[in-house]
């Protein structure tokens, strides 16, 4: 009796520290995300902008403290890729920010006939243009791998549905196939013993002909 409380015990702080060891894990996710939004959020720069991405993002951070363990994946996946898209939109939209300042400074700096200061100006916004592009590249990107993470999981369920109403379809083909089967072997069996039983009786049953005397006139 002692035996078995204790292995009972065993059992019970098992499964409690794997218990542990998985929220410890959700926490270190969620506040590996939180922290990253925090800081963009703080960013004395980058922290204005983006400000839907950003909402976004802590929603798609607090399903992931609530996702049950069948959907945490899913849910980890979406939760860095609004982070990360939240921080690509504020940088896009600091370097348009940027761009659009450096415009006017470029045509000042035309205005004011300062060659040096035009060509400078021109290697920072070609450098802030490749930003942006680079940016804008960077977003189409997440988008684009969010949408295919949607299809492929919507496509795996799909298959899996089909998997299992084909397997039930075999396993019926398969009964009814064993049917068919046992009911063949007993028809058999049956035929063989008629067969057997048919061809016994004639030569047990059948009566000896007793040999005709033949008349001598009879031609």
């Amino acid at each position: 009796m002692k035996r078995s409380i204790s292995l009972l015990a065993t059992l019970a702080l098992a499964l409690s520290l794997i218990g542990v060891v998985h929220a410890r894990q959700d926490d270190i996710d969620i506040n590996r995300l939180t922290s990253s939004l925090d800081q963009l959020t703080n960013d004395p720069v980058l922290g204005g902008y983006a400000q839907a991405e950003q909402a976004r993002a802590r929603d798609a951070i607090s399903q992931l403290a609530q996702a049950g363990s069948r959907e945490r994946a899913h849910a980890l996946y979406l939760a860095e890729r609004r982070v990360d898209l939240a921080r690509t939109s504020a940088q896009l939209q600091a370097a348009q920010v940027k761009l659009t300042q450096l415009d006017r400074e470029h045509d000042q700096i035309l205005l004011d006939n300062s060659r040096q200061e035009a060509a400078r100006a021109r290697r920072e916004l070609d450098r802030q243009r490749l930003q942006y592009q680079l940016a804008q590249e960077e977003a189409a990107r997440l988008q684009q791998q969010g949408q295919e993470y949607s299809q492929a999981a919507d496509q795996a369920r799909a298959e899996a549905e089909r998997a299992n109403k084909l397997a039930a379809a075999q396993s019926r083909v398969a009964r009814a196939a064993r049917r068919e089967a046992a009911l063949a072997a007993q028809a058999a069996k049956a035929m063989r013993a008629q067969i057997q039983d048919g061809g016994a009786e004639p030569a047990k049953d059948k009566p000896h002909k007793k040999p005709t005397r033949r008349d001598p006139g009879h031609r």
